[in-house]
């Protein structure tokens, strides 16, 4: 008895779980980086631009508007200096209030407004320069409310001498504040945009990063696939290896009992048989025993055609069914109409075995679950293929046939002959098996 060997090969792949989760807690926690950072940078860019852009803006038109103050008292000045004028200088007065009132709340504003590196020295300079300007502007009010002429004439040297140089400079101190709050605003803007480029070429980044994480997440996905795609075929083809290999060693097994029954136990009980006729002819009540050892006989011939058919080995497909058909007739109740058609050739040892035992599983599948009472099997020998066909007309695997070891047995046989299993409804509303069987395989392991 040869002795086939089964070897399964286990296959340990890592799997991809842990690997995954870790590539995804890095991509959180670079985005959450990311985000912290970018969130950051926004923050100052707002800041920047409401502490110092918008601050810088509204202290520029206060500075602005107490330049206009100035620029008016520079032009009441002048009217007051104009001898045509028939005004006296006292007249000017209440235009003098209501601009120092403007510039008083300008300034005011303005100092809440400007800008914090603004020293306190130029802010102390700008204060005594306005309180100076004004007692002046007092002092010159009160020698021209003497209403003499050398008082008014004394008056008017004071503006002339005094109190233009001391608006000319103020004027000066608020372009130089002006110029400064540009110069604040020109770097803010020139800050925002670094901002805003930083800002840009970090989402640049991130996207790039996230592309790349991506692109590396999908190629580990489809090499884990690849492996896990690679371990499922070398998983079937180890199973289809171990189906066979399963079969033949049934095979050969029930060939060897079946060898060995009909070999020992047969001729054992032939002999036994034999003796008990000779002893018969003496002894009437050894006929009972002689029959008891034919019906075991009989058993035990049946019982070795069903495990390996002599027959197959012996005279072929043709005559096996031809003998086997009429048996199973009357074991089953079932009957079955059998037609062969074609040009009857030689097939291979194993090709004619496995279509031996397929025929076996679809009429026990016929006889146990369909229901009916006829079957038919047409053995078609073509020109490129031999097809065995087992129709029945019961309900129909589709109908609450059942599908078990039997139709896998079958798959697994024409797998081995290189050919086909097909199970469908048949014409009549039952079940057609229909196993094809290509030339090229049919003298497989002849």
């Amino acid at each position: 008895m040869v002795r086939d060997r089964i070897v399964i090969t286990q296959v340990n792949q890592p799997s991809p779980t842990f690997r995954l989760l870790a590539g995804l807690a890095t991509t959180l926690l670079a985005v959450g980086v990311y985000s912290g950072y970018t969130i950051h940078q926004l923050r100052g860019l707002r800041t920047l631009q409401t502490q110092t852009i918008d601050r810088d803006r509204t202290d520029t038109l206060l500075l602005l508007r107490i330049q206009n103050g100035l620029n008016s008292l520079a032009l009441t000045m002048r009217d007051m200096l104009d001898e045509q004028e028939p005004y006296p200088l006292t007249a000017w007065a209440p235009q003098f209030r209501r601009i120092r009132l403007d510039l008083e709340d300008a300034l005011s504003r303005e100092e809440k407004f400007s800008l914090a590196d603004l020293s306190s020295n130029q802010r102390r300079y700008l204060a005594d320069s306005f309180r100076q300007f004004w007692n002046a502007v007092d002092r010159i009010f009160d020698l021209a409310r003497k209403g003499n002429a050398n008082e008014a004439n004394e008056a008017r040297t004071q503006i002339r001498l005094s109190l233009q140089a001391r608006q000319a400079a103020l004027s000066t101190a608020v372009s130089r504040l002006l110029i400064q709050n540009n110069e604040s605003e020109q770097a803010a803007a020139v800050r925002t945009q670094e901002l805003y480029r930083g800002v840009e070429r970090n989402v640049y980044l991130f996207l790039a990063a996230m592309l790349i994480v991506i692109v590396l997440t999908s190629l580990y996905l489809v090499q884990s696939n690849r492996k896990l795609f690679d371990r499922v075929a070398s998983l079937s083809t180890q199973r289809g290896e171990l189906a066979q290999q399963l079969i033949s060693m049934q095979e050969n097994i029930f060939r060897s009992i079946s060898r060995d029954l009909h070999d020992d136990f047969g001729q054992i009980l032939t002999a036994v048989g034999v003796m008990l006729q000779r002893a018969g002819r003496q002894t009437g009540d050894l006929l009972e025993i002689r029959e008891i050892v034919q019906a075991a006989l009989e058993k035990v011939r049946a019982l070795s055609h069903a495990l390996h058919p002599v027959a197959l080995d012996e005279v072929g497909l043709e005559s096996a069914l031809e003998s086997w058909l009429p048996r199973f007739e009357a074991q089953s109740g079932l009957t079955i109409a059998y037609r062969k058609s074609g040009e009857a050739r030689e097939l291979g040892h194993e090709t004619t075995v496995h279509l031996y035992r397929v025929l076996q599983e679809a009429l026990n599948n016929v006889a146990k679950h369909s229901g009916s009472k006829h079957a038919a099997v047409r053995l078609l020998f073509a020109a490129d293929s031999v097809i065995l066909e087992i129709e029945d007309g019961g309900v129909g695997i589709g109908e609450g046939g059942k599908r078990g070891l039997g139709l896998v047995s079958m798959r697994e046989r024409a797998e081995m002959m290189k050919g086909t299993v097909e199970v469908v409804c048949g014409e009549a509303g039952g079940t057609l098996v229909r196993v094809t069987v290509p030339a090229a395989a049919e003298r497989v392991n002849a």
